[in-house]
């Protein structure tokens, strides 16, 4: 069910999306709201799960990271064994930032960041190319990010 959305709501989540570490009072301020009308509203969509969470997000460089792919992984079959155990060991490496199923040549698009080529290969030779029921794997070396953004265009 999805939340209707107010004019003033749709300001506060514009602001939590600039700086999810924005004050109360601030958040207040911008919104044209008093404080504790704010606060009420954050926490009404917090609970109603329209504010997954807030998190700080680290630039992949700095951190060590500066090997990142677009990678298009195709099952041979689609047994449900093979997709629940494809998801479920995905879903634990924390190179894979981000796992879509999609439609058209691949089954699955995944994001994966690395220190370095080295790092990168031996995620494919030792996790990837040993996982069963993978037909298809396509790497996309990512040269340059564009637009990297979490928000959402509200």
């Amino acid at each position: 069910m999805q939340l209707p959305l107010s004019d003033s709501d749709l300001r506060l989540l514009r602001l939590l999306q600039r700086d999810g570490r924005i004050s109360n009072q601030d958040l207040a301020d911008a919104a044209g709201m008093s404080p504790s009308a704010c606060w009420r509203r954050v926490k009404a969509l917090e609970e109603a799960g329209l504010i997954a969470g807030y998190a700080a997000i680290l630039a992949p460089e700095a951190a060590g990271f500066t090997f990142s792919a677009i990678v298009h992984v195709t099952l041979a079959r689609h047994e449900r064994a093979h997709v629940d155990h494809f998801i479920e060991a995905v879903s634990r490496r924390p190179e894979v930032l981000e796992c879509f199923a999609t439609t058209g040549e691949a089954d699955y698009h995944l994001r994966v960041v690395s220190p370095d080529k080295d790092s990168y290969n031996r995620f494919l030779d030792e996790f990837l190319f040993r996982l069963p029921g993978i037909a298809h794997v396509r790497t996309n070396v990512v040269l340059k990010d564009v637009k990297l953004t979490t928000a959402l265009p509200l």
